[in-house]
């Protein structure tokens, strides 16, 4: 009873003020104090989470989605030399030139990458928009396309602004799958050779740049990626078109760029595949989208292992790979996806990948398809 009474006693001994700094009811005035500006917010994570850094790729590394040195300014430049010795550091066997154009840039990119380097760099080449008005546009690009091919290039790029930004004398959007581009997809099929294409940029791209949207760090630093509006169509459209297109040639290899354009809608991608066998996809720009649902990723590549490509389409630097040996191979959770948050504010968990899986997805299944390609300057020499 004597104990009691002293802790009673001295709990009035402790100053009101001590006692007051706990509560249990939210300031009224919290809403005024929010004035951290949202570059400003950088948390730190308190989770305890495991690291494992992956220097070096535990298998060899077929990048298909690069733009390094190419002739039209989008990726890092980098002495070829230099680019072969950070290959090797990091266990990259090849990288794919996406973005080659065609004619003498073309050829120059080949006789400064490909030629001193064998096996280490393939060209793709691109179609001249500025001729999609020519009466015998269609005819003008196959020979285009025998020409590059001839040369040396590997595959056919098409870039987003199919779709999106090439408009005819009329104004009206070129779409995905206008008959004037059957006989240039033909032709590749004929060729062997596949056809990548990029028809739609991230779901986020066509909805409005407000407080919803999850990529608004993004769209206000890029404006000009927004494709929201009248003037544009909605990213369904290009989907269905691109649907079509396929659809109409079954006998042309395609390499759906950035997770067939829809990694956020992974059951799309999964139809897609299951629809056409013509199909592969690839990853590049995209390990933030599919980092952030790792169990439905991991079912995908693990369903369709024969069919996804490891690509990056971003800075050629060892970080960046780094990232994403990690990502693939590790099941470590929650860290950034490379370049973080630009894309998002939200993090990424490693998929752990099994190595029959990932060896396939490193180098086996892009093995596979160029293997196919070998004897396409031989068919174009051919075709005039």
């Amino acid at each position: 009873m004597k104990t009691t009474c002293c802790l009673v006693a001295l709990f009035f001994l402790i100053p009101v003020s001590a006692v007051s700094q706990i509560g249990y009811q939210s300031d009224p005035k919290a809403k005024e104090k929010e004035t951290l500006l949202l570059r400003d917010f950088q948390p730190e994570s308190m989770l305890h989470a495991k690291r494992t850094p992956v220097e070096r790729a535990k298998f060899p590394v077929f990048d298909v989605h690069q733009h390094l040195n190419d002739v039209r300014g989008f990726g890092t430049r980098m002495e070829p030399k230099d680019a072969v010795a950070l290959m090797d550091k990091l266990n990259i066997k090849s990288v794919v030139i996406l973005t080659g154009g065609w004619g003498s840039d073309l050829q120059k990119l080949l006789d400064t990458m490909v030629k001193p380097y064998p096996g280490r760099f393939y060209v793709f080449t691109q179609i001249d928009w500025s001729k999609i008005d020519d009466p015998n546009f269609s005819q003008l690009m196959v020979q285009q396309l025998d020409d590059s091919v001839r040369r040396g290039a590997r595959g056919l790029k098409i870039l987003k602004e199919l779709g999106l930004g090439v408009r005819d004398k009329s104004g009206k959007l070129l779409a995905i799958d206008d008959p004037r581009l059957d006989p240039i997809w033909e032709e590749c099929g004929r060729l062997g050779v596949p056809v990548s294409i990029h028809i739609a940029d991230p779901e986020a791209f066509f909805h409005p740049i407000d407080g919803k949207n999850e990529r608004y760090e993004e769209l206000i630093s890029h404006p000009d990626w927004s494709f929201y509006g009248p003037q544009f169509p909605p990213l369904e459209e290009l989907i269905a078109a691109r649907d079509r297109m396929i659809t109409k040639h079954p006998h042309t290899h395609f390499v759906v760029l950035h997770v067939g354009n829809w990694p956020e809608n992974l059951d799309n991608i999964e139809a897609l595949l299951r629809r056409f066998p013509n199909v592969d996809i690839e990853f590049g720009a995209r390990e933030a989208e599919l980092g952030r649902q790792p169990r439905r990723t991991y079912k995908l590549f693990t369903d369709f292992q024969d069919r996804v490509m490891f690509g990056t389409d971003n800075n050629f630097e060892a970080d960046l790979y780094q990232n994403y040996f990690r990502w693939l191979e590790t099941e470590d959770e929650y860290f950034d996806y490379y370049d973080a948050p630009a894309q998002g504010r939200w993090k990424i968990y490693g998929l752990g990948l099994p190595d029959k899986v990932l060896e396939k997805i490193y180098h086996g299944n892009a093995d596979r398809l160029f293997a196919q390609t070998k004897s396409a300057g031989a068919k174009a020499g051919g075709a005039q």
